[in-house]
């Protein structure tokens, strides 16, 4: 589901849970489970769907981003705008395929963490700069 900035549905515990990330503890058990990782593209929401394609499969560079354990976090959800359309979000994922490391992961990690803790990803654009 994809809550809107000043989602009237959203509680103030509900508002507070989401800006600490603490909404996404339910992950950590698909993590040890070993169905997500903590870094990778984030599980798709078919609400994402876009009046162009039938189906987010049909958006370039689904096949690509399918192949891949989703995760927890990812560089979409740094270095993207919060409202980004599908196509867009892909292109982010695309780029994380193409330069998979163990360094780039614990990079992205680190920087989700410092957003976590600064409790900024209820922020609308950016949570970090392009040069960190």
């Amino acid at each position: 589901m994809v809550f809107l900035e000043n989602d009237p549905r959203a509680t103030k515990v509900g508002r507070i849970l989401r800006a600490t990330a603490m909404d996404e503890l339910p992950q950590l058990i698909n993590i040890l489970k070993g169905d997500m990782s903590f870094v990778g593209p984030r599980p798709i929401d078919r609400s994402e769907g876009n009046p162009r394609y039938k189906d987010v499969s049909e958006i370039p560079g689904y096949e690509i981003r399918r192949q891949l354990r989703p995760g927890l976090t990812g560089i979409a959800q740094l270095y993207a705008d919060k409202y980004i359309s599908p196509r867009n979000k892909f292109r982010y994922d695309n780029l994380y395929v193409r330069n998979m490391s163990f360094w780039l992961d614990v990079k992205i990690f680190l920087l989700s963490l410092w957003v976590t803790l600064k409790m900024g990803w209820e922020r609308s654009g950016r949570k970090v700069k392009k040069g960190s």
